[in-house]
């Protein structure tokens, strides 16, 4: 009678119809517990993500098909529904998952900025500011109330337009900024163009406001035009 003891264990032979992509999810996940989530390629980062809506199949091909699409991880987490349903294999399901990161992204830089002087916090702002609207395809306006110690009151997306263009009202920034018994203000808004220098009708609708505002008492800390290469300010600019 022979006896297995000492011999050598060998690993089963995968079966003859074992997918290629047997075990990867298992190594993908243990790569992150070993090395850290920033180990990941970028279209490795889409394939963990999609794995949530997709728990079969093989989603590296699509995970590379989004970034050849769509450049790179911003641009991804940026596109809107009915683009990213032109992606053949992405459900509504993986679509949901994608456009939560940007949310949750979002929602953690405000809690940067939230119950702390803003203006000693501005390069926390711009970021938050980067991630809330930076990549967006339509121009919106924000407005940043400040209570009298300049903390965060509210965060409001007051109009959002067209590629080039959002209409503004000033009686209307004025009149929410009375109601929440704001102190000061700071506009942000964004220009999908990617040149974030201020044009003429910014300049001339930041003053309607500014002088609105200065008969309540009301002061503007700074008008911020946020694009995806970069930002300008108005205080520096010196254009308030």
């Amino acid at each position: 009678m022979t006896s297995d003891a000492g011999r050598p264990k060998t690993e089963p032979k995968p079966e003859k119809n074992t997918p290629h992509y047997h075990g990867h999810r298992q190594r993908l996940r243990q790569r992150i517990f070993d090395n850290g989530p920033q180990s990941l390629a970028d279209y490795e980062i889409l394939e963990y993500l999609l794995f949530g809506a997709q728990p079969r199949g093989d989603v590296r091909p699509l995970a590379k098909a989004l970034i050849a699409e769509f450049g790179n991880l911003a641009g991804v987490f940026q596109a809107r529904r009915e683009d990213l349903l032109r992606i053949k294999g992405l459900g509504e399901g993986s679509i949901a998952i994608l456009q939560m990161v940007p949310e949750a992204a979002r929602r953690m830089a405000r809690e940067e900025i939230m119950e702390r002087p803003v203006l000693t916090n501005w390069r926390k702002l711009l970021d938050y500011c980067r991630i809330a609207m930076g990549r967006a395809k339509v121009e919106q306006f924000r407005v940043l109330y400040l209570d009298n110690r300049n903390r965060l009151i509210a965060d409001e997306v007051q109009q959002q337009g067209t590629v080039d263009h959002a209409p503004v009202y000033p009686r209307e920034v004025v009149k929410r900024a009375l109601d929440l018994g704001a102190s000061a203000i700071i506009l942000v808004h964004n220009h999908p163009s990617g040149d974030p220098t201020p044009s003429k009708q910014d300049i001339e609708m930041t003053k309607l406001i500014r002088d609105a505002c200065a008969k309540l008492g009301i002061a503007i800390h700074d008008h911020v035009v946020i694009s995806r290469s970069g930002h300008k300010s108005f205080r520096e600019l010196g254009l308030i």
